[in-house]
């Protein structure tokens, strides 16, 4: 959360803009990674799950607190603003802006950084030092840079219309592992609902002319009733800094499939300093959730009453047993410059799916489409040859 947005109570206090308290309680000293067999830092290998050195190989079992939860716990909604959340990473961290395109980026404290991972600036800078809401839950990188470069190559090399200049600018050996953060939210929902739902049925009549035509009539009848529908990790994006289309593009992720935060896990990544806070992230997720009870209504009325449509729908929902997580997701995050614009290319870090918006073409286009008029061209003179010869014959050759 940006230092502007941090509120001192007069007890001593700190929240967010949204109440949540912020922990007084120091970071703990940098986490000892140091490889024993070298010296060398190690960092989270996504390929078997521990820490890696990269550079003697050497693989230690990220350990386990006994007792401690696996996997990120659920917080309830209702009482987040009287508890206090954990600014506890494990480990130093540092904030760094980059002064072009405004992204912040959370990175341990002796890591260096040059370069922006979003847009590839290096107009980038440290920010004040402050305290961070550290994640409840990490869903672990499961594929290398190498693959996600492998996986941008190939992506890349189907789109037909991106110049080549700018394929041969791409760089899928530089992707950068990012965490992205995210609210979950779990809610059991009862809504009450009353509408119309339409049936149709065939009736025959005469037209103008005396002849027998048939046409569609929709019966309508009126209903009303009870939904029931539980939500699990509804997920929204608690940063506002990407296009949500290309984010949009990465999904699904399996939110399930996440760890007990421990700082073993970031260990060589980046992680974005989230921007949307809790309650504006629940207000999201409730919108989204909202569209989904319309739909699952719309689907019971029709089942139900076997209906062809549904109109005039009024529902009205309760939400309860609200509970949330502040996860991290990972993502490989790459971009290139062409003509003096910047394109983002992301990949998902579980499922190492791809997704990006490449610059086109003007050459291809035009040549797709001079290729195109000229076969509409070519087949309509066929056509006219053929409609002016009924003996099935073209310049004296038989067509069949």
């Amino acid at each position: 959360m940006a230092d502007e947005n941090i509120i001192v109570k007069e007890d001593g206090t700190r929240t967010d803009e949204n109440g949540v308290n912020i922990a007084g309680s120091e970071t703990l000293s940098e986490t000892d990674r140091k490889c024993p067999n070298c010296g060398g830092t190690m960092d989270f290998d996504p390929e078997s799950g521990k820490l890696h050195c990269p550079y003697c190989d050497y693989l230690e079992v990220i350990p386990q607190t006994e007792n401690a939860p696996a996997s990120a716990v659920e917080l309830d909604f209702l009482s987040a603003e009287n508890k206090e959340t954990n600014c506890n990473w494990g480990t130093e961290k540092k904030a760094v802006v980059c002064k072009s395109c405004g992204a912040e980026t959370i990175y341990d404290a002796l890591a260096v950084s040059s370069e922006c991972p979003y847009c590839g600036s290096n107009q980038v800078m440290e920010a004040q030092g402050e305290k961070t809401l550290a994640p409840g839950g990490v869903v672990p990188f499961k594929i290398t840079n190498e693959t996600a470069g492998a996986n941008f190559k190939q992506w890349i090399g189907k789109k037909f219309f991106c110049p080549k200049l700018a394929k041969e600018s791409a760089r899928p050996e530089a992707f950068t592992g990012i965490y992205l953060p995210y609210w979950t939210f779990d809610t059991s929902t009862v809504s009450s609902y009353k509408g119309k739902y339409g049936k149709d049925r065939t009736v025959k009549r005469k037209d103008s002319n005396g002849n027998t035509v048939s046409e569609t009539v929709t019966d309508w009848y009126h209903t009303s009733g009870i939904y029931r529908e539980d939500f699990d990790d509804e997920l929204v994006l608690a940063t506002n800094r990407h296009n949500s289309s290309i984010i949009n593009g990465l999904a699904p992720f399996d939110t399930a499939d996440n760890k007990a935060y421990k700082p073993e896990y970031v260990a060589g990544f980046a992680a974005e300093r989230y921007t949307l806070g809790l309650k504006d992230g629940w207000e999201t997720a409730k919108k989204s959730i909202i569209q989904k009870i319309n739909n699952g209504v719309s689907g019971k009325i029709m089942r139900e009453h076997n209906a062809d449509h549904v109109t005039d729908l009024k529902v009205k929902s309760t939400f309860n047993k609200i509970t949330y997580k502040y996860l991290m997701l990972p993502i490989w995050v790459s971009s290139f410059q062409y003509k003096g614009k910047v394109y983002q290319f992301m990949v998902n870090g579980q499922t190492g799916k791809v997704y990006g918006k490449t610059p086109v073409s003007v050459g291809k286009v035009i040549l797709v489409v001079g290729i195109i008029i000229f076969a509409l061209i070519l087949i309509c003179a066929c056509a006219g040859l053929l409609g002016g010869n009924g003996s099935g014959f073209i310049s004296g050759m038989p067509l069949f």
